[in-house]
């Protein structure tokens, strides 16, 4: 078993040990194939090495093959393509209680509180695993991670066939929100200041924004017939974005807070009581996203394989992260741990 451990200062130490059996209710995996995304980034630059406490074996976004079972595990058989949902959640608490286990008030994110997937061999607990179907490859699985938080994030909007969606922000989980609020047959805006992502999105089919060189909330207006967008989802994390996100959603409309920002924003809620909007929040992801994700891959809803940007083994995992940092084409660098691209 060999692992990459994150050490601080944008370095990698690549670990060899032994595998660690599965306990009950435990699962071993060989691990497939591991995405990078925008929070292993933030790790990369050092950002959140309190939290991680480096040393530390990162990784979320993957895909692998069942190894080993441990006592009690029923529900997958050795050989099965799987994908974790990685959120270790107490159970006991008030929101654990009340069915809402994404956001447990003892949560630990595996990869970031705990040892994460950038490892050959992982063991979970077996309530994280999803399937994938036969059709899904370990390439596309470590995709679905991502699409679930697109597919949480779209479901908190209660995003309906016929609405007109604008999406603030064009990095990968904008990018996939606005692929799923099209599935659900939405009429979708991205607005993006990046051409080379508005360009990634158009080929898709979506239209797009750029908002320094437009009036978005006067195009907003025309494009969606004097109404407003129905649904709004903030994914830019910007000042910018939350000052017009009000101005451009139409009467009773939603509000979707996606992004993560460093700096606690100015709202204008002023705009929130005149227009009646509501603003919901959207944190990671539920088990039936999970589904609902991998269901949208499995029905080919939409071609994912212009996500990948590259693949690269896990010896050169610091080049993959190098190559990620501020390069806006990219979209999802994959890192592999089976020797395979």
């Amino acid at each position: 078993m060999f692992a990459a451990q994150y050490t601080g200062n944008k370095s990698f130490s690549i670990q060899s040990g032994a595998s660690v059996p599965p306990g009950e209710g435990e699962v071993r995996l060989d691990v497939g194939y591991v995405g990078i995304c925008g929070t292993d980034m933030h790790i990369y630059h050092g950002a959140m090495d309190a939290r991680v406490a480096p040393p530390q074996i990162i990784g979320h976004e993957m895909s692998g093959i069942v190894a080993e079972l441990g006592e009690g595990v029923t529900d997958f058989a050795v050989g099965d393509k799987v994908v974790v949902r990685p959120l270790d959640y107490c159970g006991e608490c008030p929101a654990c209680k009340a069915g809402h286990s994404h956001v447990c008030q003892n949560l630990k994110f595996m990869g970031i509180d705990t040892p994460g997937a950038f490892q050959s061999s992982w063991t979970v607990k077996a309530r994280t695993l999803h399937k994938l179907p036969s059709g899904v490859t370990l390439k596309m699985g470590a995709l679905v991670e991502p699409l679930s938080v697109a597919c949480h994030d779209v479901s908190r909007a209660n995003v309906t066939a016929g609405e007109h969606v604008v999406v603030i922000g064009g990095g990968p989980i904008g990018q996939l929100i606005a692929l799923v609020a099209k599935a659900k047959g939405a009429t979708v805006l991205l607005s993006e200041v990046s051409a080379p992502r508005r360009e990634f999105a158009e080929k898709y089919g979506i239209e797009t924004i750029d908002p320094l060189n437009n009036d978005i909330v006067a195009f907003v207006k025309e494009w969606s017939g004097n109404k407003g967008a129905d649904a709004v989802f903030e994914v830019s994390g910007v000042q910018p974005a939350v000052d017009v996100m009000a101005d451009i959603a139409a009467v009773r409309g939603r509000i979707c807070m996606v992004a993560i920002h460093t700096q606690k924003p100015n709202v204008d809620l002023f705009a929130f009581f005149w227009k009646e909007l509501q603003l919901v929040g959207a944190r990671v992801y539920e088990y039936q996203d999970f589904e609902d994700a991998i269901a949208l891959i499995a029905e080919n809803k939409f071609n994912l394989e212009p996500f990948v940007s590259s693949v690269s083994q896990i010896q050169n995992i610091a080049d993959a992260f190098s190559n990620m940092d501020g390069n806006p084409s990219g979209m999802k660098a994959l890192v592999s741990l089976q020797g395979e691209e």
